[in-house]
């Protein structure tokens, strides 16, 4: 045998082997887990499966034709509020009727080499990748058809803008690295200021959207700052008031952080039953298709929900470099409920007063799964409800509202991204891929009733030992002890 045969053959075999070390790499790990299991008050968690190369599974966004549209839950009806429209992010629903909603990418970066590459070429096959449109956009349906008939483009001053809010004749806009404000009052369709700058943000970097709520009283305003990496290994000097809610008071011009440790904080919005701070988070990637779950769960001023040392309270992510502060390790709190794994949550909108989605979706929270890139079988690309009780504690599983994006043969038409409220008692879905805004609604459906806030009194003091002291200990002791009756 010749040399030259030799060395083809030689050349073949590493080929063959090269080829086979590479789909072994690639392939991805499949979850053993269906979502379900890894969601609600009590997710399983199974086993880390670290990965150096990510599982990829990015779902093709190829639209929706005329007619098309998501699958609704029994007893709703799902239309076209607003298509054609680029990119459509944050909604925001103003106190005439009118909506607003942010048309917006991430910013353009320099830099960031090999990482930041894949990334934008992960951003473009998922339908995210382009030019940020930087609009903020009114939508008006004036006749009460159920579909806006007029659009106007408020102002396109803007830098990757999120978030939304308005009071008091001001329109407060989240840039990805600055909150700003404008003069606006309803009804206009133009802006013409330009924007006041009133706190500097963490800039873009890897989770670049930044959402805000305004407080029930209109004096502050709570504004989501996502991490600049998966778990600190660009260094905890760049995550300095990321992965973080801050406040800021809007008669002061003062700020502080509001809670801590949340990977990447997205929707925001207040608990009716007893006055909390709910926001929905994205947990962190690479431990495998079955973990982490992304979470919903409150805001208490002063939290620590881990990142990125823990994850759901005391399980401890050993790839992290950085040390460990000791009131991390004491005072990390667990997440009130899992969303399941890389479903990317995005959106979140409490039930309320006047909202005309029927008695099966009576009490609780809606929330866009925007859908996962990196899960084998994907997850998310919907909009599902969880139910709450009287009390603001969510209960169950998540129950579907929209399906129907995700195609079967690795496409999707569309991702859901975020959730609102309508005058009407409609809910409102963006669908960034898809361009379009959907409105579902319970045909028939009378408004609901206001919410009622739970409040409860307080024990009675204790001013003398009574029975047995050991009996404190006991599980039928709640039941020898009479409680104080709520006060509705």
């Amino acid at each position: 045998m010749s040399k030259f045969r030799k060395f083809l053959i030689a050349l073949l075999v590493f080929i063959l082997a090269f080829s086979l070390l590479a789909w072994w790499l690639f392939q991805g790990d499949e979850a053993d887990l269906p979502v379900d299991d890894v969601t609600g008050t009590k997710p399983v968690l199974s086993k880390e499966s670290a990965e150096t190369i990510p599982t990829i599974n990015i779902a093709e966004p190829i639209g929706w034709k005329d007619g098309e549209k998501p699958e609704a839950a029994k007893g709703l009806r799902v239309e076209r509020f607003a298509d054609g429209l680029e990119h459509p992010r944050v909604l925001y629903s103003l106190p005439n009727g009118d909506i607003l909603v942010t048309l917006t990418r991430a910013p353009e970066t320099d830099g960031g080499g090999l990482t930041a590459w894949i990334a934008k070429k992960l951003m473009s096959s998922a339908g995210a990748g382009g030019a940020s449109p930087d609009q903020l956009v009114l939508l008006r349906d004036a006749d009460g058809d159920g579909v806006a008939e007029s659009r106007s483009v408020l102002t396109d001053n803007l830098a990757s803008p999120s978030g939304i809010a308005w009071t008091d004749g001001t329109l407060y806009v989240a840039n990805h690295d600055a909150l700003v404000s404008f003069p606006y009052e309803l009804g206009a369709t133009k802006i013409a200021a330009e924007p006041k700058k009133l706190m500097d943000l963490p800039p873009g970097e890897n989770h670049w959207m930044r959402n805000i709520a305004l407080d029930p009283d209109g004096e502050s305003i709570y504004i989501a700052v996502g991490s600049a990496s998966n778990i600190g290994e660009k260094g905890m000097a760049i995550e300095e008031g990321r992965a973080a809610i801050h406040e800021y008071t809007i008669a002061s011009g003062s700020s502080r952080i509001y809670g801590a440790g949340l990977r990447n904080p997205n929707g925001l919005d207040w608990n009716p039953w007893n006055g909390e701070l709910w926001t929905t988070v994205n947990e962190r990637d690479m431990l495998g298709s079955d973990l982490v779950p992304d979470y919903l769960t409150n805001v208490p001023v002063g939290v620590h929900y881990g990142w990125p040392w823990l994850y759901w309270k005391s399980n401890i992510d050993r790839r992290v470099d950085s040390p460990i502060p000791t009131y991390v390790s004491s005072y990390t709190r667990k997440p009130e409920y899992a969303l399941g794994p890389h479903v990317a949550a995005l959106g979140l909108a409490f039930t309320k007063g006047g909202h005309r989605m029927g008695a099966s979706f009576g009490q609780g929270a809606f929330i866009a799964r925007h859908g996962s890139w990196n899960r084998i079988p994907a997850s998310g690309y919907d909009v599902v409800f969880v139910a709450f009780d009287e009390r603001g504690n969510p209960l169950a599983k998540p129950v579907p509202v929209l399906s129907g994006f995700l195609t079967g043969d690795g496409k999707t038409h569309g991702r859901p991204t975020w959730v609102a409220w309508a005058q009407d008692g409609a809910l409102l879905v963006s669908d960034d891929t898809g361009g379009i805004i959907w409105r579902v609604i319970a045909p028939g459906a009378e408004p609901a009733p206001a919410v009622v806030r739970y409040e409860s009194g307080s024990l009675p003091p204790q001013r003398e030992l009574i029975g047995d002291p050991s009996a404190a200990f006991r599980e039928d002791f709640a039941r020898e002890v009479p409680m104080p009756m709520p006060v509705n």
